[in-house]
């Protein structure tokens, strides 16, 4: 007899070894797609928002039941613009979609149906009627003024008053639902007014 263990002792079976090795790897791609496709919601659900669109206040732009993407990071890298579009909180329950009329230090006039910033004519072809109300205001630091496109059916600025910088989610990028009613909101220059 020898010291030494004989070489049967030692050997395997190279099949089970693949299908054992062949098992594992695949787990292992199913567990980390899995740890992927998880870090991937939370970190998109951390950057874009999904909003549906409730009322008529912003028609002809957004149709009630449309849904919304909405970037929540805009303005943390960059500033209000007119003519963005946004959601923002008014009250805890409750989210809106308005456009920016005007930005801190703006001057807004709306009077015989015409919306004025700094005494400039807005140019705005996506409104589907003209106001049929008056007032002015002066957008005070760290607040908005926002309208409803669909000006006569919009409860707004105009009626209650300033949104806060702080309050808005972010600005909405594109309809995504439904498929036949895709399409890009963002318009720059379509809001033209000098500070």
């Amino acid at each position: 007899m020898s010291d030494y263990p004989s070489p049967e002792l030692y050997e395997t079976n190279p099949e089970q070894d693949q299908k054992g090795a062949g098992a594992f790897h695949i787990l292992l791609e199913v567990v980390q797609t899995l740890a992927i496709a998880v870090v991937l919601y939370f970190l998109i659900d951390f950057v874009i928002a999904r909003v549906r669109v409730e009322n008529i206040s912003m028609l002809p732009t957004l149709q009630p039941g449309e849904f919304v993407l909405v970037n929540k990071m805009a303005y943390q890298f960059g500033d209000f613009e007119r003519g963005d579009i946004v959601v923002f909180h008014y009250s805890p329950q409750e989210d809106y979609i308005k456009r920016v009329i005007g930005v801190p230090g703006d001057r807004i006039e709306v009077e015989i149906g015409q919306v004025k910033v700094n005494g400039q004519i807005l140019d705005e072809p996506y409104i589907s009627a003209a106001p049929q109300y008056a007032g002015s205001w002066e957008v005070p630091q760290g607040s908005l003024f926002v309208l409803g496109d669909n000006r006569n059916q919009s409860s707004d600025s105009h009626r209650w008053g300033f949104v806060f910088e702080e309050s808005v989610v972010g600005e909405a990028l594109v309809v995504y639902w439904p498929l036949n009613e895709v399409k890009l909101l963002s318009q720059p220059m379509m809001v033209k007014a000098n500070n």
